[in-house]
């Protein structure tokens, strides 16, 4: 497993990473995204580890806490020492009743960085991440109080994660006028088939040199190829596949199945399935730190962690991205004019 530097930092990280949000999910959102136990979630932990991967992902809100409670478990479990993971979790989302149980006020991220700390078993988070934008909250109560936790020591670094590009270019102001922690991270949906963020966040990223982690990688199980043409698919444990019990992400399956069917192809000539030509895909875009990864068995992610080896080369990206690429808009059209017309000023 090849090791990427994170964003600005000096923190290395496994260019793939696991996710935990299919831990302990009962009924309703979270028992569609997964009903794993201990032992289950032990073995994904440890298949990982066993892969080189470093970075374990969750969140507050996964399943009421439970994937955070089950994942620092399992790494007690298995042993590993606690300077050879990277931790990361999240807050925002509702955690209670009323008002001032969700957010990114400052008494909100203090309490949950505590309540996390305790799920997880752990002296200190890695990457906290906001997991979303709060509104209601002013930008510099948020990030005062992540600079806090970052100052006390019960985070090392920070991240947001589903913010626009204008928001995150603002914290990145704020935190630089105020002296604060900096960002480090965006983690963000990318995919073949939702390659949005092209437009002006990776860009964003490009120039303050922030750390991109990939959410839902296969856009939700579509890219592997099992639900093209309207088809359902069974995830191998007759409990129906991701898209089957949760439509998300959004997909567009008009321009998503003639992207399948160059997948496929770029698959069949390198011995591999779709969905490992998908992963290999973000691997090879320069702005990409680390894609998460996520399963319900070892066998699932065992077959996503051999995407690492899948070596994609200039005809593939080719043909990939002219059946994916984004459609131009303005103000892209005249912004791509105006490089051409100024090409004498680009620094050699």
């Amino acid at each position: 497993m090849r090791m990427r530097k994170f964003g600005n930092s000096g923190l290395f990280v496994s260019e793939l990473s696991f996710g935990a949000m299919t831990f302990g999910g009962t009924d309703g959102l979270w028992g569609k995204v997964g009903k794993l136990g201990q032992d289950d979630a032990d073995a994904l932990v440890k298949a990982a580890l066993d892969a080189g991967i470093n970075l374990f992902d969750t969140a507050n809100i996964y399943a009421d806490g439970r994937s955070e409670e089950m994942l620092g478990r399992a790494l007690k479990t298995i042993g590993v020492a606690r300077d050879d993971v990277v931790i990361a979790t999240k807050a925002l989302g509702a955690m209670g009743e009323g008002p001032n149980r969700r957010g990114a006020s400052r008494r909100h991220i203090l309490s949950e960085c505590r309540a996390s700390l305790r799920r997880l078993g752990v002296d200190h988070i890695d990457l906290y991440q906001l997991h979303g934008f709060d509104p209601a909250t002013p930008m510099e109560e948020t990030l005062e109080a992540l600079d806090t936790l970052v100052r006390t020591g019960d985070v090392h670094y920070i991240g947001l994660s589903n913010w626009a590009a204008w928001q995150i270019m603002k914290a990145i102001g704020v935190a630089n006028a105020r002296h604060l922690a900096p960002i480090t991270s965006l983690q963000a949906y990318y995919t073949l088939v939702g390659r949005d963020i092209e437009r002006e966040i990776v860009p964003l990223l490009e120039s303050e040199r922030i750390g991109l982690m990939v959410w839902s990688p296969l856009a939700g199980g579509y890219l592997s190829g099992k639900y093209s043409d309207g088809k359902h698919a069974d995830s191998g444990d007759g409990k129906g596949g991701r898209q089957t019990e949760l439509d998300f992400p959004p997909i567009d399956r008009a321009r998503g199945e003639p992207l399948i069917g160059v997948l496929r192809s770029v698959a069949d000539k390198h011995g591999r399935r779709p969905a490992q030509v998908a992963i290999a895909w973000l691997l090879k875009q320069a702005v990409v730190s680390t894609v998460l990864v996520g399963a319900r068995r070892v066998d699932q992610l065992a077959e996503n962690i051999q995407a690492a080896g899948i070596l994609l080369d200039e005809s593939d990206m080719a043909a990939l991205d002219r059946v994916s690429r984004l459609p131009v808009e303005y103000p892209g059209w005249l912004l791509n004019a105006s490089d051409r017309q100024a090409s004498d000023r680009q620094a050699s």
